[in-house]
């Protein structure tokens, strides 16, 4: 991993849910690198969502205690606020690729921190979202090599446009 990787709430939930051992790996084995390398990104949104999950929907939940002390320890992770940047950023990208609300404000929040890689299981495996490319971290291998997935430019074509030609302003 050579650039930030932005992190969704369902990738630090499995972290924590005993219940799935294979995605608890899975998901612990992500994590661990990107701790290590400072590389880990996310959102306020997310760690919101991760609190109430981890508290109220997982059986056996966690204490409350330790699941804020989770998300004080990730606060180091620099959370995108929810801002107007964010906002618009949000409703462009629901415009755009018609994704959900909650998605678009995913998708933006990594864009807005230069993340080449969103770590998630709600988005597809695989889309590509302007800059940012969504990926489940339990079919993505940990050596695969995250910029490979980083949008390549298409060069514009030598075929003239199709349609009537754009009038010259006078």
């Amino acid at each position: 991993m050579s650039g930030p990787v932005f992190v969704d709430t369902n990738v630090f939930v499995y972290a924590r849910d005993a219940s799935e051992p294979r995605k608890q790996a899975r998901a612990s084995a992500w994590l661990r690198p990107l701790w290590e390398m400072r590389l880990g990104r996310t959102s306020m949104q997310v760690l919101s969502e991760f609190y109430v999950t981890v508290t109220r929907k997982l059986q056996p939940g966690l204490p409350a205690e330790e699941a804020w002390d989770d998300v004080t320890a990730l606060m180091s992770w620099e959370p995108q606020p929810i801002d107007e940047a964010l906002m618009h950023r949000g409703r462009e990208v629901e415009h755009r690729y018609r994704l959900s609300w909650w998605d678009s404000l995913i998708v933006g929040a990594a864009q807005l921190q230069g993340c080449e890689l969103i770590l998630t299981e709600d988005l597809q495996d695989g889309g590509v979202y302007g800059d940012v490319t969504a990926r489940s971290p339990f079919t993505l291998s940990l050596n695969e090599d995250v910029a490979s997935y980083a949008v390549s430019r298409m060069p514009l074509s030598g075929h003239p446009p199709r349609g009537r030609p754009k009038r010259a302003v006078v």
